[in-house]
Formats: C-alpha cells, structure tokens, sequence
C-alpha cells in the first residue's frame, strides 16, 4: 500500500464488546499483523449488535479507507448482523452458496443439521461476487469483497482462534499481495524489570525521536518494555537496523533488562535455574499462592519448582514452618526475622537449591503506623544458606491485587540479580 493510501481499519462488532464483558484482543492481534506488513492502520471502531449502526459505520468506513477488516457478528444467532449489515450498505442481495452449507454438515454430523430449516443456514449466505474465507476451526465462514472499486472488505468471526487461523492461511496472503508495498515492520521489544519508565524514558531522549528504527517505551505493572521498530524490505534487513540500539540499550540497561520479546520473569527465571541444574520452593504469606501460580503457569516449571507452603495465618507458619510463637510475638509476621526463618525453614523442610519467603500487608485493612499498608518483607535462602533480605514499602494508593502482583515481580527479579552477580 503506497503512502498516499488510505490505509486500513478494523471494526470490531458485538454489543459484549462495548458492554466490557469481553476484552478486545482480536484488534490488538491484527494492528500487530498490518504492521508487520507495513500497513497504514489509522483506526479502530466498535459498534454494537445494530444493523442500522453497522451499516452507518461501513459506509463512513468505506469513504475513507481501502481496506476494511470486520471481526464478530458471522454466527447463526439472531443479533449475528454482520453479512447482512454489509450488504445493506452497498444495497445488494445475499445469495447461498449450497456448498457451504454440505460443509457445515459435514463439521457437524451429529447435531440436527440435517434440518434445512437450521439457523446455521444463515452462514452461507454472501454477495455473489464475494470471496469467502474458509474457516477449518468453525462453521462461520468469512469472506473478502470489493463492494465499490478502491475498497475491500474482509471479515472474520469474533472468536481468536478461528479468526487467527483464516487470517494466516487465506487472509494474510490476500493482503500481502494486493495491499503491501513491499516493506514489512519488523520490532524487537526489550523488557525491563526494577526501574520506572519515566527514569527509562530519561536516559533514552535521544533514541525517542528517532525515524526508523522507533523506539517507543511502554509501561505495564512492575515493568517497562522497549519496542524497537524498524521498516525494511526484509526481516534481516530489519534486524539489521535495530541491532546497534538493540545492543547499545542492553548495554546500558544491563541490570534492568531481563528479556524480550516474548520473555517473562518467570520463564527466564525457570531457564537459568535448570540451566544450573538448581532447584526452588516458595513460602507465601501475603501473596497467597501468587508467586507459586506465576511459576507453574510456565512449561517447564515442574524442572525445578519443588512446590510451596502457604503459610497465611501465624499458625500454620508455626505448624509448617516452625516459626517460633516467641519470633512471631516478639517482631510479628510481618518481619524481616519472620521472613528470613521461612526462607530458611521451607529450603530445609522441601528440600531445594534455592526459596523464596515473602510477609507483608496487601490491604486495605491490617497497616499500622509502624507497618503500614503496603509493607512486604521478602528473603530470598540460596546455597550455602547465603540469605538475601529485601524490605519493600509500596504505595498504599496501591490496591491489595497492585501490591501483592508488585510483591511477586520484586521476588521473581531480586532472585535474577542474585543469579546474574553468580553468573559472573
């Protein structure tokens, strides 16, 4: 598509979206796919389950953009107004293609589609000259049409998987071929742990206003990404452009950097740790299981997690843990001496290389003025009973999920920087 195109935009239909009682990630997933191929994307809409809106909005779209992609509203049901919508827009029938519906019944042999009369039947409905999208993972199939000259449309159903597999065996081809100029957008996202983005966007200012490659920092709880942008006729060359950044930021960054791209914490801690052939346990208070569930949600894990012990109350880190009552009375639960015996106690009792203890005040109720909101004591037990302790006083404008996600980032990063000086 040349610059003096008019680009592209996605339309996202079904009144759940605008409810909120669905999270937009098919929009999120195709502004991801345009850019690769070097797409002009200069909207999004979302309209809700209304032919009369749909149709407005199709019309408007259709006068300011060459290609236009629709997720949602394909299915058999009643407010499923997508097909219609378009048609109406540009005042032409729909016609079945029979084919279709002898596919339909064949993906569902079992059901009672051997009733013509099938709300099913809907699907098969498309303009006569539109293209249609097979969908291997579905029953609603898609279709790619050129309503009026200059101007095409794809659609696609709202569920992500059907819509990503249609997008990669028909769709994606279609547009490379008749939409890309050639040149593809090819980033590389650096991710950083310990450190705010307003304090990474400091150092960076001169790597802001850059034209290609881009470099644009995005901040989400308890980390910072870095996306590298650059646009080329290829990947390598692409590479290519963003390798000196690349490398001068990870040199700069050393210590805040933890991964790319498609790391997490997590998984670059579960890397490193079989890589040493070392192992580790968890002993969670204020966290709940939360820093165990960050673990296991990784392949892999069952590598070198051993397991937990969710001590929440001051019996059971006595009865588990054992804890002393004096300790517990004397500094409370939430110490750095409470702390560090958990650490230490739950190495022993499960047997691993490495353990993690954390106690701390999530919220909103339980802080005190000498432990407030917001406090968390974290002790990390390492080989050689080698005890690393960390007192960390979040905001208490933080919410109890905010605090206890934030505790388990700082426990997950502190015992990389542990394991990075080793490396050493």
């Amino acid at each position: 598509m040349s610059p003096n195109s008019k680009g592209v935009e996605i339309l996202s239909i079904g009144t759940e979206l605008l409810l909120g009682n669905i999270i937009n990630t098919n929009a999120q997933w195709i502004s991801e796919q345009l850019s690769q191929l070097g797409l002009n994307h200069f909207r999004q809409s979302t309209v809700g389950d209304n032919c009369d809106r749909i149709i407005k909005v199709i019309q408007e779209i259709s006068k300011r953009s060459n290609l236009l992609i629709t997720t949602g509203g394909l299915g058999p049901t009643p407010d499923d107004l997508t097909t219609e919508a378009i048609a109406k827009s540009f005042n032409v029938t729909l016609f079945e293609r029979t084919h279709l519906w002898f596919e339909i019944k064949q993906k569902l042999p079992n059901s009672k589609l051997k009733d013509d009369s099938s709300s099913l039947r809907k699907q098969c409905f498309f303009p006569k000259n539109a293209q249609i999208i097979n969908n291997p993972r579905g029953t609603a199939p898609g279709m790619i049409w050129e309503p009026i000259k200059g101007f095409t449309i794809l659609t696609f159903p709202g569920v992500p998987s059907e819509m990503k597999t249609m997008w990669e065996e028909t769709a994606y081809d279609f547009i490379k071929t008749k939409f890309s100029d050639s040149y593809s957008f090819f980033s590389n996202t650096l991710k950083f742990a310990g450190i705010g983005e307003s304090s990474v966007a400091e150092k960076i200012n001169d790597l802001l206003n850059l034209k290609n490659p881009t470099v644009a920092p995005y901040a989400n709880l308890g980390e910072v990404k870095l996306r590298i942008t650059a646009r080329a006729k290829n990947n390598q060359e692409a590479k290519n452009i963003i390798k000196p950044i690349r490398e001068k930021l990870k040199k700069e960054f050393s210590q805040f950097i933890f991964g790319e791209d498609n790391d997490t914490l997590p998984s670059v801690l579960i890397k490193e740790l079989i890589r040493r052939n070392q192992t580790i346990v968890f002993a969670e208070s204020c966290t709940g299981g939360l820093l165990s569930s960050s673990l296991t949600s990784v392949s892999g894990s069952s590598k070198v997690f051993q397991g937990s012990i969710v001590s929440y109350s001051n019996q059971l880190k006595s009865l588990l843990l054992n804890i002393s009552e004096e300790k517990l009375i004397k500094y409370g639960a939430v110490s750095k001496e409470v702390c560090e015996a958990m650490a230490i106690n739950v190495k022993e009792k499960l047997g691993a290389d490495w353990a993690i203890a954390i106690s701390g005040i999530a919220g909103p109720k339980g802080g005190s003025r000498d432990k407030p909101v917001g406090l968390v004591y974290i002790s990390i037990s390492g080989p050689n009973n080698h005890i690393t302790n960390i007192k960390k006083l979040f905001n208490s404008t933080r919410n109890r999920i905010e605090i206890q996600t934030l505790s388990v980032n700082v426990c997950l990063n502190s015992l990389r920087l542990i394991l990075l000086s080793n490396s050493k």
